[in-house]
């Protein structure tokens, strides 16, 4: 089934579909290539990749791959280093790791990687598409990446995030709504009056600006994406549908949990890394909420809980993992990523054929 609207015309790709840029290095070439090449639109998820990173990374997917993909960073937000916190919660931490026979790290010698400097490598690097959440890119920058030719895509989770977007310049804004899994990419307001389904979310942001809307959230198989399509969107944007793709670089241990999550809830948690993200429920989530108030900013305790999570992914003990996840995770399945997109406009197809069918 063919859709082609001015979203696939501006990115250059068959079908639309664009694969989430996960970053902590589920997105590796291989998958962004592979997705790439099925018509779809990989995503390199750079927010974590220091500058050098990034460029090996954009090298090695234009080897896989001659079709567009996406690069995606992060836009920093103030934060602060506030040591009480970081000691208390690390009072708590340490009982993980002492169960995971570890030891407390080194403070880290930063807790983000430097923003301008990612930028400039993927400016230079030339890319087709650029995206990013958690905030708004400075208009002088998305015009700079649009004089080169380059499609800018930001993230709203609310009407008022879009138009902030649009009036920005942006050329898309994904739609994500409260089911996506993964850190919220809330801006403007706090994330609990920013929890909006996606079946409310898309036709209020269609609605609300004139760029094609890019549907975000709970969306696993073709019926999503004929459900997105019907709400006025232009295309999806997906992300544990791609986590279980034999080209994923997600641990084994998160890929089995999405794979068996039937009946397991997700929750919107900051524990993990200090910001709001949705994952599968475990006893990391469940023993540190108490401390969710009081717990370092993010960057902050993201930094501070990494090596609890590398163990626990070390171990396949995925109790102590981010487990991110939508709400349909239970609907992932183990899969090549060309043979995902393949099945899902396959399935959008045979959805839209049972709406247009009336009885006699």
């Amino acid at each position: 089934m063919a859709l082609h609207n001015e979203l696939t015309r501006r990115l250059g790709i068959a079908h639309p579909i664009i694969q989430a840029p996960m970053a902590g290095g589920t997105t590796t070439p291989e998958l962004v290539a592979a997705v790439s090449n099925a018509g779809a639109l990989g995503s390199i998820g750079a927010g974590y990749m220091p500058p050098d990173a990034i460029t090996d990374a954009i090298t090695k997917t234009r080897a896989l791959t001659d079709r567009h993909f996406a690069v995606n960073l992060f836009i920093p937000q103030p934060f602060e280093t506030n040591t009480d916190r970081i000691e208390q919660a690390n009072a708590q931490l340490d009982g993980f790791r002492r169960e995971l026979a570890i030891e407390r790290p080194a403070p880290p010698a930063q807790y983000a990687q430097p923003f301008d400097a990612q930028f400039e490598a993927i400016a230079n690097a030339g890319v087709a598409v650029f995206s990013f959440t958690f905030g708004q890119l400075d208009a002088a920058r998305i015009e700079r990446l649009q004089a080169a030719g380059t499609a800018v895509i930001g993230t709203a989770t609310t009407p008022a995030e879009a138009r902030a977007l649009a009036a920005d310049g942006v050329d898309m804004i994904v739609a994500q709504g409260a089911e996506a899994g993964g850190h919220r990419g809330t801006f403007l307001a706090e994330f609990e009056q920013s929890l909006i389904g996606t079946m409310a979310l898309v036709p209020q942001i269609v609605d609300a600006v004139a760029v094609p809307v890019i549907a975000s959230g709970g969306i696993m198989d073709g019926r999503g994406l004929a459900a997105a399509i019907a709400l006025g969107a232009a295309g999806v944007q997906m992300g544990s549908a791609f986590v279980t793709c034999n080209e994923s670089g997600a641990k084994p241990a998160h890929q089995r949990a999405l794979l068996t999550c039937a009946g397991r809830a997700t929750t919107v948690t900051r524990v993990f890394s200090g910001k709001p993200a949705r994952g599968l429920n475990n006893r990391f989530i469940e023993d540190m909420t108490p401390l969710a108030s009081t717990l370092p900013d993010y960057p902050v305790h993201n930094a501070w809980t990494k090596d609890i999570r590398a163990a626990a992914a070390q171990a396949g003990n995925d109790e102590f993992m981010s487990l991110w996840a939508g709400q349909a995770a239970g609907l992932a399945r183990a899969t090549g990523a060309a043979a995902l997109v393949a099945s899902l406009m396959d399935e959008t197809a045979r959805c839209v054929g049972r709406m247009n069918q009336t009885d006699a």
